[in-house]
């Protein structure tokens, strides 16, 4: 007997449109299981024949993950109305859509796929998957920044966790984190008076950036999937294993310190990410 599924999934999970869309679909009657009007959370099998105003679902398509190398001014959104999307850079022939963010002025590595299933066993913040960058800043790094960096920096109301930091270069550093904060990099060096000029993730768990220039994408190998599979199977999609230890509701932010110099003011960039008809992502940096 095949495994049941919500009838929402099951219809997003061929292409068709969204869960949001399809409980949509449902809800006004437009869906029939085995020839009946269902309700919305019913289950499904394989076997059930699900149609849409009176014509079949396509067959769930072949599973897609890739990598891909995002140039800086691509943005991280499925909505083919916003300038420079990540889907119509890729121009993918299957619906997909990315797993998680890099914001608009960062580039790098970052994974798209049409699995649902796979998107928050990866992301959630439980689960310590790691994910690395390459970053520069507008000055000199002293070794109190790397310290702080790795120790665990106050911002949005918790405090990061600690994470592997090394100099790189004068103004360069490289970050291995395994939280995906709201801006995370970005803030945690505004926090101690500095300004990130570039920032690249060149690494997520097993995958890197070899073999790829900016703008390129390749299918994950059979060998590398096997790696990341194994790698999430005891880990949870669950919305527990988002929940962030160091997060106190009694948080207080406290004020910025500085080092040698006058605090920085970041200049941000508004990028407008909407979530429209696409799984809740893990936030960008």
């Amino acid at each position: 007997m095949s495994e049941s599924t919500r009838l929402n999934k099951y219809i997003s999970d061929t292409g068709f449109c969204s869960r949001r869309e399809a409980d949509k679909y449902i809800a006004d009657g437009r869906v029939t299981l085995n020839g009946k009007i269902p309700e919305v959370g019913t289950k499904v099998t394989d076997s059930d024949v699900v149609e849409i105003d009176g014509k079949p679902l396509k067959a769930k398509p072949k599973a897609v993950f890739i990598a891909y190398n995002k140039p800086v001014g691509v943005t991280c959104t499925t909505e083919l109305n916003i300038r420079s999307n990540i889907i119509s850079a890729i121009n993918h022939p299957e619906r997909i859509f990315p797993i998680g963010r890099l914001d608009r002025p960062s580039e790098g590595l970052i994974f798209l796929t049409n699995e649902g299933d796979i998107v928050n066993k990866i992301l959630r913040a439980g689960n310590n998957h790691e994910k690395e960058y390459l970053v520069t800043v507008d000055k000199a790094i002293s070794p109190q920044f790397i310290k702080k960096m790795g120790a665990g920096v106050p911002i949005l109301g918790t405090v990061t966790k600690q994470c592997k930091v090394t100099q790189v270069s004068s103004h360069g550093f490289n970050i291995v984190l395994t939280q995906g904060l709201n801006r995370q990099i970005r803030r945690m060096c505004e926090f101690l008076g500095y300004e990130v000029v570039t920032l690249k993730r060149v690494r997520i768990m097993n995958i890197d950036l070899t073999g790829l220039r900016s703008g390129q994408w390749r299918n994950l190998t059979d060998k590398e999937m096997a790696i990341i599979n194994r790698s999430i199977e005891g880990s949870g999609k669950t919305e527990e294993l988002s929940v962030d230890p160091n997060k106190n509701k009694n948080f207080k932010k406290p004020v910025k310190k500085q080092f040698d110099e006058p605090e920085q003011t970041m200049k941000t960039q508004a990028v407008r990410v909407i979530k429209k008809g696409t799984l809740s992502l893990n936030r960008k940096k």
